[in-house]
């Protein structure tokens, strides 16, 4: 079974960027659809982007559209979220998750703090 381990996570100043990366073990990616979610402290997990298999189609929450882009890379098994523009709303622990219908996977996290 896949298992998504995600990285990249840190503490970055308002208007920053940071790119946080997703590696699958086991299974190859390309037989999931994979996105980003994200869980901020006291509130619910929620949709950030994700993207279809062969990566020509990516989608996007309406807080993040214009400043994130997500993207995979195939040949290293690995997915990628650019994050511009960060402001402290942003601040949460992101989850990459893959699916397909034998089941849902999500890594353990990894934390991005924004300070104001």
């Amino acid at each position: 079974q896949i298992q998504p381990v995600e990285s990249g996570g840190g503490l970055v100043q308002t208007g920053g960027s940071l790119r946080v990366s997703c590696v699958a073990s086991g299974p190859t990616f390309s037989y999931y659809a994979i996105g980003w979610f994200r869980q901020a402290l006291g509130k619910e997990r929620e949709f950030v982007a994700s993207v279809n298999w062969n990566g020509d189609t990516t989608y996007y929450s309406d807080s993040v559209k214009g400043r994130f882009t997500i993207s995979r890379d195939s040949a290293k098994n690995t997915m990628y979220l650019q994050m511009n523009s960060l402001k402290p709303e942003d601040t949460a622990v992101y989850y990459c998750n893959a699916k397909n219908s034998g089941g849902n996977y999500w890594g353990q996290g990894t934390q991005v703090t924004v300070s104001s």
